[in-house]
């Protein structure tokens, strides 16, 4: 008898946690600790009181894997909620880069016309060099730094996805 494994498919778990010095290490170490691989890891304190911070960890596998993730993080006592936006239905992720390309005459020229297209914006020029900020989903971020490659690519910065859910309800 063969046995049938299904491919990893990406997921984005948001986490609603209490502020607390530690609660980021609990959770990676969660991660850590079952061998789950983490793609994309976002933290922001989401309350006026500073008392509440969400994250976003972007992960994959089966679904039984997933599974076991959030039952594992819905156990942890500092975890007021979580959801995985991929499972809950429509949202929008977003990321944010800064790409430093650096060229000269018709490279640099072609960056610019580039970034123009995919709405980034340069944020620091000299005559050698521009960093530009783009956002959007992640593939578009990719492509993105898949064509500067070609015109001289030097670094990028990624911030990590945020996400929603769509609609007038919370996650």
């Amino acid at each position: 008898m063969k046995i049938q494994h299904r491919e990893s498919e990406r997921h984005v778990l948001t986490i609603v946690v209490d502020n607390e010095p530690g609660i980021l290490a609990k959770i990676t170490g969660l991660f850590t600790a079952r061998g789950y691989n983490i793609d994309s890891l976002t933290v922001a304190d989401i309350s006026e009181n500073h008392s509440v911070s969400r994250i976003t960890i972007v992960t994959g596998g089966p679904p039984t894997v997933i599974d076991q993730i959030e039952a594992q993080l819905d156990r942890l006592v500092p975890v007021h909620r979580v959801v995985d936006l991929t499972q809950a239905g429509p949202h929008v992720e977003r990321e944010l880069a800064l790409v430093k390309v650096s060229g000269t005459g018709e490279k640099r020229v072609e960056a610019l016309r580039l970034a123009d297209i995919f709405r980034a914006r340069p944020v620091d020029t000299t005559t050698g060099s521009f960093i530009f900020e783009i956002t959007g989903p992640p593939d578009k971020i990719d492509s993105f730094i898949a064509l500067m490659r070609e015109l001289g690519l030097v670094e990028v910065g990624r911030t990590g996805i945020v996400g929603m859910m769509r609609g007038p309800e919370a996650a």
